[in-house]
């Protein structure tokens, strides 16, 4: 029965997408007025493993992944909108809420939307397993909800292929294949006309969402995921190696936004950490972030469930090759998900001893968001604010250095040191690594977006979960603040006396999606605001870490953990 609904919604779907859903079309601003469509708004939403189950039934239990089986009266059962803390995925009726409070409440606020993957189940139910014909029709229920919510009103909506969208779970092939054709499909709507041949190639592309000022690249992380058995892991001796060839694209791309003077967010389903990537992978992703840091304003993915950030250091990168034990720095990266805070806290003391000043030019953040799925943790989405009124950054093209600003040219990729060098006098080792390639000059700025606040930086996010998954479908739940990272002042800040006497005022978050006690500009100090930050570029996120990294802010700390297991225990 719940297949003969799941395939009647889609035919459904399939009808209406024939008769109104636009092709993808940017966002307009005063910067091209002779395109704007919608009034820029200054926000974005990110969403991420929703995870739907068209085979979850409320009052099971946890052990049949919410199939069957009603457990005693003892044990928790699944609930009608999902079973919190747990290993089930997404009843619809979550999926269905989710999206359709996001269009009524938030659509009118932001301008467009990155959507980081993992629409279908997980195979977690033996009696149960997925086919690729199921993983296909739930991405398209989802793409149907993303097209009807936001791209019919004008929002770009960018989304990603998660490791659960493809079948078998975890391993894809060299592209063009049947999932990149299927997903062309798909998202027929989402991917632009001049990337089609290339996303058909990768599963990778990009979007122009503000025309010639703003772009949102995706990328397909199967390509650099360690645990795809089917690539070869970015092998500087093997050049046409799909991970390889998304990293000779994505570096055109950033090249031309560049010299285009745009800005760009990245965004992808896995994280670019080194127990994520393969070893080549993630050297060559952090060497272009950093390649790029005057043109990338964020990092933005998802599949870990688990709320937190981490940063692409260069000097941790280059001692990679070094067998470090857990212990040392970026040890978070080669621990188990279980021990993630421990592993944070660890890395952002090292980086708190390293220097009392540090050189920015060394740093990229990638933020990791927590899922719609309530496995293991709670429902969620993260609305991002960005400034639409700063200086633009135009960035000096005639010169390797940014104006005198970015780092010397180093010999090998991510530094110079004397065991780069030891290193790469062995052919052997040379051959194989990326770290003994010949490097291009970074473009690294303090003026830029990413490192103060001027047009298009990212000003902070506020985040929003589900705390009470037992409810019933005569009483929904509600998606309630969880935190910000702004200050209570800052949420009233960007309202001048002209625009207040215009009606114009545009705050950060609006004010009828704060509680009661933030919409008073008169507040200093909320539970809701404990980092307090200035705004997202790096040396805001290198100044948390810094904090969190000092015992003496135990609560803080105490905070942090918090958020990212949102009250429950690591799982």
């Amino acid at each position: 029965m719940l297949q003969t609904s799941l395939v009647f919604l889609l035919v459904l779907s399939s009808i209406q997408n024939v008769v109104s859903v636009p092709m993808q079309v940017p966002l307009g601003n005063s910067l091209t007025s002779s395109r704007q469509r919608r009034k820029l708004q200054g926000r974005f939403l990110h969403v991420t493993d929703m995870h739907p189950d068209p085979h979850y039934r409320p009052g099971m239990s946890e052990d049949s992944a919410c199939h069957r089986k009603k457990p005693k009266k003892t044990k928790r059962r699944s609930g009608d909108y999902g079973m919190p803390y747990s290993d089930c995925d997404s009843p619809v009726s979550l999926t269905n809420y989710t999206l359709d409070f996001l269009d009524k409440k938030w659509s009118s606020d932001i301008d467009f939307v990155i959507w980081t993957g993992d629409s279908a189940r997980h195979d977690n139910d033996r009696k149960l397993p997925r086919t690729t014909k199921e993983i296909y029709e739930l991405n398209r229920l989802m793409a149907s909800k993303m097209e009807n919510a936001f791209l019919k009103k004008g929002i770009p909506v960018i989304p990603s292929i998660g490791n659960n969208d493809i079948w078998p779970h975890n391993i894809m092939m060299p592209g063009p294949n049947d999932i990149t054709f299927e997903y062309s499909s798909i998202w027929s709507s989402f991917v632009p006309f001049h990337s089609f041949q290339v996303f058909q190639r990768g599963g990778y592309y990009s979007v122009e969402v503000i025309p010639d000022a703003l772009a949102v690249i995706s990328l397909n992380t199967m390509y650099f995921f360690d645990s795809n058995k089917a690539v070869g892991g970015c092998e500087a001796r093997d050049p046409q190696d799909p991970g390889n060839l998304q990293f000779d694209w994505l570096e055109v791309q950033l090249e031309t936004f560049r010299n285009r003077g745009m800005q760009v967010w990245i965004s992808g389903h896995v994280p670019p950490s080194a127990h994520n990537y393969y070893p080549e992978c993630h050297i060559r992703y952090v060497e272009l972030s950093l390649m790029f840091q005057d043109t990338i304003l964020g990092h933005l993915f998802g599949h870990m469930n688990a709320d937190h950030f981490f940063f692409l250091d260069a000097q941790v990168v280059a001692n990679s090759n070094l067998n470090r034990s857990s212990d040392e720095p970026n040890g978070l990266l080669k621990k188990k998900h279980s021990e993630l805070y421990d592993g944070l806290l660890k890395d952002f003391a090292h980086m708190e001893k390293r220097s009392k000043k540090i050189d920015h030019d060394n740093f990229a953040v990638v933020n990791v968001a927590p899922s719609v799925v309530p496995n293991p943790y709670l429902p969620s989405f993260r609305i991002f604010s960005y400034n639409i009124t700063g200086t633009p950054y135009i960035p000096d093209l005639h010169s390797d250095r940014s104006a005198g600003l970015s780092k010397d040219v180093p010999r090998y990729h991510l530094g110079d040191s004397e065991v780069h060098s030891d290193l790469c006098r062995d052919s052997g080792f040379s051959n194989k690594s990326w770290l003994c390639q010949p490097s291009k000059p970074w473009k690294s700025n303090p003026n830029s977006p990413s490192r103060t606040n001027t047009l298009f930086t990212p000003l902070g996010f506020a985040q929003y979960f589900m705390p009470n998954l037992t409810t019933t479908k005569k009483s929904p739940p509600k998606y309630k603040l969880e935190y910000m990272t702004f200050s209570p002042a800052s949420l009233h800040a960007s309202a001048g006396l002209e625009e207040e006497m215009s009606g114009n005022v545009r705050y950060p978050i609006p004010l009828r999606h704060l509680p009661r006690s933030l919409r008073n500009s008169t507040v200093t100090k909320s539970k809701y605001a404990p980092y307090e930050m200035r705004d997202l570029t790096i040396p805001s996120w290198t100044d948390l870490a810094r904090r969190l990294a000092k015992p003496k802010h135990e609560k803080l700390r105490k905070t942090f953990r918090k958020f990212m297991y949102m009250g429950a225990e690591e799982r």
